[in-house]
């Protein structure tokens, strides 16, 4: 078709979990949500909401004004801020890819600059800036603890191959591969020039309690993401935020869609929200339950698990298992058929922490399959 972009051909679209075998159960352990649903009076406290509050011809709360009130207060209190952060400091997205693309269009579009990452992490960076024409320099981590290398990465910002490098990416702790930014990643970030805007991807914050939240309100070009979907259990719903100053906050509602959060997410986040601590006590089971499987994966033959800070762990086959992406895609078909769903990304393997019961499943038919070869 001649109207389409002559680089459409090449871009891939982002593929989602395929599910499991038919009449099979399936421990979804590849998209890193909570295993728990919201609990079913929480899950009432809606319904009634809907039909009682929600006007379904009517657009909703464009500005989201109570629940940027009610995210400023989570992230003063979970950040231990001082209550400096107010909800203009905030700006609310139909999920957090939502904000990615709106900070991409507010800064690179137009072959005004490029992004900068370091690889394997979150693939939609590089995704949605393809899909806006928007060039990303990529560096490889450093092998063996998947740490940034620093000197690579000051290389391509010194030295750019075309548009300068206008935003870099971090994911803390990082997707696929779970750790959080060392000391000397975080030096070198505040290191960088107000020119650069400096995005950090705080989507896992409540498993690893680790921030750097404060820094929004030193550096201006700074920002947070992080997002409903994971630890608040709402990943059906869409809700992710962005903390930063005024000015960047201003410039994604410049680009943003109009009532791009439907009544009932945002209804849900603030309800979320409102129950906090009791959707968050599922945390220490998380924790628990990663150490646990890390410590038990680690014993198996042919396969590397790295310490995680996330809700996920993410390993290798050893060399003795090339080649690596045909053991890797053979080992998520058998899974799947049996009923897991383990995502093969970044070279490796991510899984995600279930329940306890479909911990022990993965344990299980991943031993299986490793003792087999």
């Amino acid at each position: 078709m001649s109207f389409l972009r002559s680089d459409l051909a090449q871009l891939k679209a982002y593929v989602s979990h395929p599910g499991g075998p038919v009449n099979t159960p399936v421990d979804i352990l590849d998209t890193n949500e909570s295993p728990y649903d919201l609990p079913a009076d929480l899950k009432e406290i809606l319904a009634q909401h809907y039909q009682n509050q929600i006007a379904t011809n009517r657009y909703p709360d464009g500005g989201h004004g109570a629940l940027k009130e009610g995210i400023a207060d989570y992230v003063n209190r979970s950040g231990q801020l001082t209550g400096d952060l107010q909800a203009a400091h905030i700006s609310v997205g139909n999920g957090s890819d939502e904000l990615i693309r709106s900070l991409l269009i507010a800064t690179c579009l137009g072959g005004e600059g490029s992004i900068l990452v370091a690889e394997p992490t979150f693939s939609m960076y590089r995704i949605l800036a393809q899909t806006l024409g928007i060039h990303t320099v990529a560096i490889a981590r450093q092998p063996e603890d998947f740490s940034w290398d620093l000197a690579a990465a000051q290389n391509a910002i010194d030295q750019p191959q075309g548009a300068p490098v206008r935003v870099v990416f971090v994911v803390h702790p990082n997707s696929p591969t779970g750790q959080c930014l060392t000391a000397a990643e975080i030096s070198w970030l505040q290191s960088l020039p107000p020119d650069i805007l400096v995005v950090v991807d705080e989507a896992y914050f409540e498993f690893s309690q680790k921030t750097l939240v404060a820094e929004v309100l030193q550096r201006p070009n700074w920002v947070i993401l992080r997002t409903f979907s994971k630890a608040f259990r709402l990943a059906a719903l869409r809700v992710g935020y962005a903390v930063g100053s005024l000015e960047i906050i201003q410039a994604l509602e410049k680009v943003r869609l109009p009532y791009n959060l439907p009544s009932f997410s945002q209804a849900a986040a603030r309800l979320a929200l409102d129950h906090g601590d009791r959707l968050l006590e599922t945390i220490p089971e998380a924790q628990q339950e990663r150490g646990k499987l890390y410590q038990a994966l680690g014993q198996l033959p042919n396969v590397r698990v790295w310490p995680s800070d996330a809700n996920f762990l993410y390993g290798r086959l050893q060399p003795a298992m090339e080649p690596q992406a045909e053991a890797l895609a053979n080992l998520v078909e058998t899974l799947k058929n049996q009923g897991t769903l383990i995502r093969h990304t970044g070279g490796g393997l991510r899984i995600s922490v279930g329940t306890p019961a479909e911990n022990q499943r993965t344990l299980t038919r991943l031993t299986d399959y490793l003792q087999a070869l």
